[in-house]
């Protein structure tokens, strides 16, 4: 799959996604760019399958159906490498359950019920 990493995720994310495409935000030179208007560059771009984020007011507060890609909001502790790198696993195994216009909850199960 073709992932975008959002700008407030490390990078090292990258190297714990095996077999995905993986670009950043940064790499597409999108940087300081929010929300709507990050969605609707990314649709126009037509180069993801999947928005990876942390942000998880973003399904509640923009409109995704329609989005010719889904949305993966990472539900992690902080946004320290060591955080955001436990959730790989997770977010590998859940791959195959996004949908273009939803988003998913990505969570270590010891996570979800905090």
């Amino acid at each position: 799959m073709r992932l975008l990493l959002d700008e407030c995720l490390p990078v090292e994310l990258a190297a714990h996604l095996p077999g995905q495409a993986v670009h950043t935000v940064r790499d597409m030179g999108w940087l300081g760019v929010y929300s709507g208007r990050l969605l609707k560059i990314i649709s126009e771009s037509a180069a993801f399958d999947v928005f990876v984020t942390v942000d998880k007011n973003l399904p509640h507060q923009q409109n995704l159906r329609g989005l010719p890609f889904a949305v993966a909001v990472l539900r992690v502790r902080s946004t320290r490498v060591p955080d955001v790198v436990a959730q790989a696993p997770e977010l590998l195994r859940r791959l195959p359950e996004a949908q273009p216009g939803e988003a998913m909850v990505v969570a270590l199960p010891e996570s979800a019920h905090s």
